[in-house]
Parts: C-alpha cells; structure tokens; sequence
C-alpha cells in the first residue's frame, strides 16, 4: 500500500511537481536535439531525486541488447554499488529493479532485511546506508516492451507516497522516449 503523502509531496518542500514538468519539458528539448541518452536520463533522475527528498536516491537502469540491467544515470549511488549491480538479469525474485523488469509491474521493499529477494544482495545497498527501496518499469508506449527502470532507494523504511509514484510515472514514459530514440549510450 502507498501512503498518500510525506514530507516528498509534489506540492510540498521539495517542489516536486514544477521540477518533474521542468525536468520533462528539459528532457524533450534534449530528446528532440539529440543529446546523449545519459544527459537526457539524468535530467530526470534529478526531479524523480527532488520529488523523494534528501533521503532518497534514484537510478535509470536500462535493458541492453542482452537483456540485462545496466547503468542509464544513477548520479547519487557509488561507483562500486553500480558495478556490483551491473548487467543483472531481470528475474522476479531478485531485489526490486530485476524484479520490475522481469514482472513489468511495480516493486516495492520497503526494508531489505524482510525481503527474501534481497537474499543475495542486500548487503550491497545497506553497506551504503539504504534500507529500502522500489522499482517501476520503463515501457515503451508502442509495444509495452520494458526498456529498463526507475529504481527509488530510502535511507528509511518506508513506500513511496502516491505523489512519487505519479512523478515516476510521468517521467518513465519520457524515459521511455529517450530509450526509444537512443537505445545506445
């Protein structure tokens, strides 16, 4: 279950709905010109950031031509957590982000420690001072296909209020057009 609101709300101190329209209309102009798919995903990483709060960390993993996970922009976590999760399987028993991908659906731990598909790899995001987390697909509009994920990690327990959830979803489906548009790096 969501909670309806925190502190992250879109019409509270982080601001979240004007930096999600901003980050989107950025994220077009930047679409349409071309720009690396990393600049154009990282715009988005910074509002979906903004609207979960100081607390939070969010990452794009993208789906390569393997079909495994790989970094899109995951500007907040370590460069050695990214490694450690790099080119997972999407597989729906594992952590959140492989989990979105293989299912398609929404994921949500809201603590690793009671999540049995953080088994093999909880230690990794608690090393880092993360105790939760959830994951949304990246779809395309055309096929449903999933492109990659919207991965939100908390330094608290706790499950995104329905104000991230709509900022995520909003931005996944410009995410997506980047993917589209620029499936390569």
């Amino acid at each position: 279950m969501l909670s309806k609101s925190s502190a992250a709300s879109p019409q509270g101190p982080h601001g979240g709905a004007s930096a999600v329209d901003a980050a989107c209309e950025r994220a077009s102009r930047l679409i349409e010109a071309r720009a690396p798919r990393h600049e154009i995903l990282g715009c988005l990483v910074a509002a979906a950031e903004r609207v979960a709060g100081p607390r939070a960390a969010v990452s794009i993993l993208v789906l390569d031509l393997q079909g495994l996970l790989r970094n899109g922009a995951s500007p907040n976590l370590p460069p050695d957590y990214l490694d450690a999760i790099d080119r997972l399987a999407p597989d729906p028993a594992v952590g959140t982000c492989a989990a979105a991908a293989a299912t398609g659906s929404v994921v949500v731990t809201s603590s690793f420690l009671a999540d049995d598909k953080w088994n093999e790899l909880r230690h990794l995001p608690l090393s880092i001072g993360y105790v939760g987390a959830w994951s949304m697909p990246i779809k395309s509009p055309r096929s449903g296909r999933v492109l990659g994920t919207f991965g939100t990690y908390y330094r608290d327990e706790r499950q995104p209020t329905e104000d991230e959830v709509a900022a995520v979803t909003t931005l996944a489906a410009v995410a997506a057009r980047a993917l589209e548009r620029a499936p390569s790096a």
